[in-house]
């Protein structure tokens, strides 16, 4: 098997297994879990295996980083406003919401980078951009209001928090940037996600919740901790690894989809066309970005 036939197999497989996620996570919210317990359960088991992992790999770096305060500090400001604000974000969208609609929406974040990327470095879009951001915020719109402009199909707050869960995003995937080109991305993630569980334990409620250990619930832990958290990130790390983060991201897009057809199959969530159409052109927007940035690395060789 060729280099990028394996690299696209795990990328996809990354995208399929956190649309699970999403729907795993909306099937224990509807089973007992809150938000923010889920959030801190996720981040807590996830974040440790990331770190044993990550050691594993590179016990060189692991050590250095304790010693190194400065970057334990920017983990720590990425641990809250990146990590844990985007998961509860999400989930608190999947709540009000569905794991489908609000993965979809969380999926403007590219948008949202590309206006901030145009507004700091002060260059004005291409004609693409303008034309993904037009997209983008078409498809928002159906989606939330099904073309009726007096009404919403979704509780106010269910629309807040999927855009903001994609603003969020963003800031997940802008902070870390120096830090995990400094240490890397596991080992970065894994102490994030690990600090984040723990500062979150007194707060989430988690002591006080009513543990069910049936067949269904472990599954549904399982889909969105072990699949839909350790397994995705560590493919979609193998995977970028091998067809280059462009092209991964863009394959990384069947997630929505993903999420879609899980809550269509376990859920037994109705979307209608119109919420298709919304989707649709969120998707196309994101492939107009990522398509050319990919170009532009084909171009330089990069690929």
């Amino acid at each position: 098997m060729s280099k990028v036939l394996r690299g696209t197999i795990y990328t996809l497989a990354a995208g399929i297994a956190w649309g699970l996620s999403g729907t795993s996570g909306q099937y224990l919210m509807e089973n007992g879990f809150s938000a923010m317990s889920l959030t801190n359960v996720r981040l807590l088991l996830a974040g440790l295996v990331l770190m044993m992992l990550a050691y594993a790999t590179n016990k060189e770096s692991f050590k250095k980083i304790w010693k190194d305060k400065n970057s334990l500090l920017h983990i720590l400001i990425f641990a809250i406003l990146g990590l844990f604000i985007n998961q509860y974000a999400y989930l608190a969208a999947i709540h009000e919401t569905n794991a489908g609609t609000a993965t979809v929406l969380q999926y403007l974040c590219p948008v949202g980078v590309l206006a901030y990327t145009c507004v700091k470095d002060r260059v004005a879009p291409t004609v693409a951009q303008v034309c993904s951001m037009i997209l983008a915020i078409g498809g928002t719109f159906l989606i939330a209001t099904h073309g009726q402009v007096n009404q919403l199909s979704m509780t106010p707050k269910g629309l807040f928090l999927g855009v903001f869960s994609a603003f969020t995003y963003a800031l997940y995937i802008l902070l870390p940037i120096g830090l995990i080109k400094k240490w890397g991305s596991m080992l970065v993630i894994g102490i994030g996600m690990t600090i984040a569980g723990i500062l979150l334990l007194p707060f989430s409620g988690i002591f006080q919740h009513q543990w069910q250990f049936r067949l269904d619930i472990l599954l549904a832990l399982v889909g969105i901790i072990v699949i839909g958290t350790i397994f995705a990130y560590t493919v979609f790390l193998k995977g970028t690894s091998l067809v280059g983060p462009v092209k991964s991201s863009l394959l990384a897009s069947i997630e929505p989809i993903s999420a879609v057809f899980f809550a269509f199959i376990i859920m037994n969530e109705r979307f209608y066309l119109l919420d298709f159409v919304g989707m649709g052109m969120i998707l196309l927007a994101v492939l107009l970005i990522s398509v050319k940035d990919l170009i532009l690395e084909k171009k330089k060789g990069l690929l």
